[in-house]
């Protein structure tokens, strides 16, 4: 049975307040430099949400711009205005602050979450108003309190503050005195992690046709830990995340594996319903507080506006084969084993060419790659480079040798196999996922035949491993043979067997009536 792709979402939050005060560049400067100039020029660096609205990377993320059309904007494009300034696309959608802090007191259920009782009464009818926020999401979210409480609660080190325009409008408490697990800064990192979740979930829903009650299985797989000292990380961001979208059917877990996450979580999810286990399984992740503004001292010291000031969600339903929409192979799959080693061409070769080798295809016959998809906007100025260019001309420079492609092809290898970047810096949402959505609309229009999604992540982080880690699998268009394949299901087997009991009762009839 194959595992299709029905539907994706895409969704940002902007969040300038939380730039400043959680991002862990910005937290650290307050700690090491508290007087340095990073922190006093910082605020003048920041984006408003009508600059987010006209940043092209965003309007191609949330699906209003093609990633083709990206490459006809001349770089940088902090500079240029995207002619498309819609905060809705056909993907999802982009979030103000203020409706983004009453998302995030809505999905709290352990009133950690205080507003500002005049903020919720100024905002509460703009969260209302959004296409996917329902009533179920509605009634959660309460009529605040007095901002001397929140101030209080702040000047006691109890909790977090939550900031527009440095103007203080509520707070998110910590959920222990002692329990360093519980505290204000995890528990407002793992409340914007679930809130975007939330946004991300609802949207793809929508997009992806399929009712609330449809979903089965949910596989979380943003960079966060839930859990408190005596099981750190224990979980259930998925099962959180499904409560407060209604999703009264399914269950769930979290998958992590740094930026390879949502690509394990991706095969993980196609297995489950390949196997019949599940009908329908959603893979979805929010957003990391601690990388806003990751970059933001290379940015401020080069002119630059702080360009990671939005939290990525996404999320992606997976349903048994409907003939039509395109599929994940898991016969093909790109493995970075534990005796793979880190040199950039063993990677290569285990993540690409391993698996096309194993289909019998040469490295020209996927029609795009996506590996890590960030946004060189952002990347460059921090030195990092750009690295899905990077990532374009290893494969290329391997296909050379493996006699695949001639030395020539390697320039044009990048444009005619790969995209430019255009995800926000959140670890995990752009190790190829934001391409899903993409490969999805070309490989159903006809344009394309398969995608490879390539995930990699930095075990060594952890400090338990020095092993790198990575997977690939592919997207393929549906030869719609589902109803030829043989396959049937279940409620073809209901109806076969009604009429074959039908059919008995006829034969019993007619050999009684003989006697």
């Amino acid at each position: 049975m194959k595992s299709v792709i029905k539907g994706v979402s895409y969704i940002l939050a902007h969040t300038p307040g939380m730039v400043v005060h959680n991002g862990t560049t910005q937290t650290t400067e307050r700690v090491v430099n508290p007087e340095g100039e990073y922190l006093k020029e910082l605020p003048s660096h920041l984006r408003s949400f009508e600059d987010n609205l006209s940043y092209w990377p965003n309007q191609v993320y949330i699906g209003n711009k093609n990633p083709k059309e990206l490459e006809g904007v001349e770089f940088p494009y902090y500079d240029k205005r995207c002619d498309v300034t819609d905060r809705y696309g056909k993907y999802g959608q982009m979030m103000p602050e203020a409706e983004f802090y009453l998302l995030m007191q809505a999905v709290d259920v352990f009133d950690l979450v205080e507003l500002d009782r005049d903020f919720v009464a100024a905002h509460k009818d703009e969260l209302a108003a959004n296409q996917v926020i329902d009533e179920g999401v509605m009634k959660r979210v309460k009529e605040g309190v007095e901002l001397t409480k929140v101030q209080e609660v702040v000047d006691n080190g109890e909790g977090e503050g939550l900031y527009i325009d440095d103007t203080l409008v509520g707070v998110v408490k910590r959920a222990h005195d002692i329990d360093n697990n519980l505290s204000a800064e995890y528990m407002l990192e793992n409340l914007a992690a679930k809130a975007s979740d939330v946004l991300a979930m609802l949207t793809a829903v929508k997009n992806a046709g399929i009712s609330k009650d449809d979903v089965e299985y949910v596989v979380d797989c943003c960079e966060e830990a839930c859990g408190d000292e005596n099981q750190r990380g224990g979980g259930n961001f998925a099962k959180a995340a499904a409560e407060i979208c209604e999703f009264n059917n399914a269950t769930g877990s979290d998958a992590r594996g740094f930026c390879a996450g949502p690509t394990h979580a991706m095969i993980e999810a196609a297995a489950l319903v390949a196997s019949g286990a599940y009908k329908t399984v959603m893979v979805s992740a929010g957003g990391c507080t601690a990388k806003l503004g990751m970059n933001g001292k290379a940015h401020v010291e080069k002119g630059l506006p702080i360009l990671e000031d939005m939290l990525g969600g996404f999320a992606v339903v997976l349903t048994q084969d409907d003939g039509v929409s395109p599929y994940i192979d898991l016969e093909h799959l790109g493995r970075h084993t534990v005796g793979t080693g880190s040199a950039p061409q063993s990677v290569m070769q285990s993540l690409v060419y391993d698996p096309l080798d194993a289909a019998g295809l040469s490295v020209t016959d996927v029609d795009k790659y996506a590996p890590e998809m960030q946004n060189p906007d952002i990347t460059k100025a921090g030195g990092a480079g750009d690295v899905p260019l990077a990532n374009y001309k290893m494969i290329a420079a391997l296909g050379v040798k493996k006699q695949q492609l001639e030395r020539k092809d390697i320039p044009n290898f990048a444009t005619d196999h790969g995209f430019i970047g255009w995800a926000p810096t959140q670890g995990h949402i752009p190790s190829g996922v934001p391409a899903i959505g993409v490969a999805r609309d070309e490989i159903m229009a006809g344009n394309w035949k398969r995608l490879m999604l390539i995930g990699k992540g930095s075990l060594f982080l952890g400090r338990l491993t020095n092993l790198f880690d990575g997977v690939s699998y592919m997207i393929c268009a549906n030869d719609g043979q589902a109803e030829e394949s043989g396959a049937v299901s279940e409620d073809e087997v209901k109806q076969l067997v009604a009429k074959a009991m039908k059919d008995f009762a006829a034969q019993l009839m007619a050999a009684s009536d003989a006697e």
